[in-house]
């Protein structure tokens, strides 16, 4: 997830500009979108076909990853770092994260047609599902919610290019248990989704752990937590890491220009990298709507406390006097402060600006660089 900002990009010099900008935009794309289909991005296919060696070297050496490219299947495998706050998404738009069953499905799904066949009934699949739950020590019944999170993560895969309806549509069982549907599978691309680390691991712990290889090379792994994360911490690094990063500063920030049009901005307590063109993230930050709103101006109250911890219910009645105050201009959740503080707690946790561990709330480093300015409509904000 990049920070987000509203500047203005340098265009790249070159002799060959064109290849740069392509390969600019072709490296941005598969950092936010690891998986390209052809059929539903060909441009962006064709890109990655065309350049294929290049970002290859680019991503092996530089971040440790591993891009594998097939005749309309293009994945980038990211080994280095799993960003812990980035969950599947439905395939709703916008999409939710999923749910801990709706992982459970689509994992057993996965498991279930990952050898084929290429053409399989829903009836089928529900056999095989159950056979692979059964394997796996897991209970799977015929239950509405167990139904509808199944559908759910068909959908994803459908969305993946994982498989595709060949009659009837899958929708239908959410709602009815003897509904079917019929299924083209590609055994191929199901095969690319998971992590290698994720066949090796029993706990998620465990997958974590295999995922964040930091040895044997802790400049490629801090590399890939600056383009993962939203920040990278001094406090994440130890004393010589952080001494080897501030270093090859001015290094790292060409290559990540090179790459991907990342500006670093470098302060005592943390980098970041900066997006130019806010589009590389997946969670921006400010944001409008009730949450972001809120969050924002949290931030502002919380920053005025200073750095110290705060009891989880000081917060809770901060966001009450918010919603006292701008409430005529939210959403109805504006009337649940519990809902609504859990709600921005969770934005500014997932953009490392907020820490909320044993009923308290630490407000980060990263969140001195925001400052709201509300109109009286509450729809202006700004980014220092």
């Amino acid at each position: 997830m990049i920070a987000s900002a509203q500047l203005a990009a340098a265009a790249p010099s070159s002799a060959d500009p064109r290849r740069e900008l392509d390969l600019r935009a072709v490296a941005r794309h598969l950092v936010a979108h690891p998986l390209v289909l052809a059929e539903t991005d060909p441009d962006t296919f064709r890109l990655v076909r065309r350049h294929e060696h290049t970002l290859d070297r680019w991503f092996t050496q530089r971040f440790g990853y591993r891009l594998q490219v097939g005749a309309d299947t293009a994945r980038l495998f990211k080994n280095t770092v799993v960003a812990r706050r980035r969950p599947l998404r439905t395939a709703a738009d916008p999409g939710r994260p999923f749910s801990t069953r709706e992982y459970t499905m689509l994992a057993l799904a996965l498991a279930a047609v990952a050898a084929g066949p290429n053409v399989i009934s829903l009836r089928d699949l529900l056999h095989e599902i159950r056979s692979a739950a059964t394997d796996a020590g897991v209970t799977v019944t015929e239950a509405p919610a167990d139904r509808r999170a199944l559908v759910t993560a068909l959908k994803w895969m459908m969305r993946h290019g994982a498989a595709s309806e060949a009659h009837d549509r899958v929708e239908r069982y959410a709602t009815d248990s003897e509904a079917d549907a019929m299924l083209r599978i590609r055994p191929d691309r199901v095969a690319l989704l998971p992590l290698p680390n994720l066949a090796r691991s029993e706990t998620v712990a465990d997958l974590l752990d295999r995922s964040d290889q930091r040895l044997p090379s802790p400049r490629r792994w801090m590399r890939s937590a600056l383009l993962e994360e939203p920040v990278l911490y001094r406090d994440d690094l130890t004393g010589d890491e952080w001494g080897e990063l501030r270093r090859r500063l001015g290094e790292e920030s060409r290559m990540l220009d090179e790459m991907f049009g990342l500006r670093l901005e470098a302060r005592a307590e943390g980098v970041a990298a900066i997006d130019p063109e806010d589009s590389m993230t997946d969670s921006r930050f400010p944001r409008t709507g009730t949450v972001g709103h809120a969050a924002l101006l949290l931030i502002d109250r919380l920053t005025q406390a200073g750095p110290d911890p705060l009891a989880l219910t000081e917060v809770v009645d901060a966001v009450a006097a918010l919603a006292e105050e701008y409430g005529r201009y939210w959403s109805r959740l504006a009337d649940d402060p519990d809902g609504l503080t859990a709600a921005a707690l969770e934005l500014l946790e997932d953009h490392r600006l907020a820490e909320v561990s044993d009923g308290t709330v630490r407000i980060l480093p990263a969140a001195w660089r925001y400052r709201a300015e509300v109109n009286e409509s509450c729809e202006q904000v700004s980014l220092l």
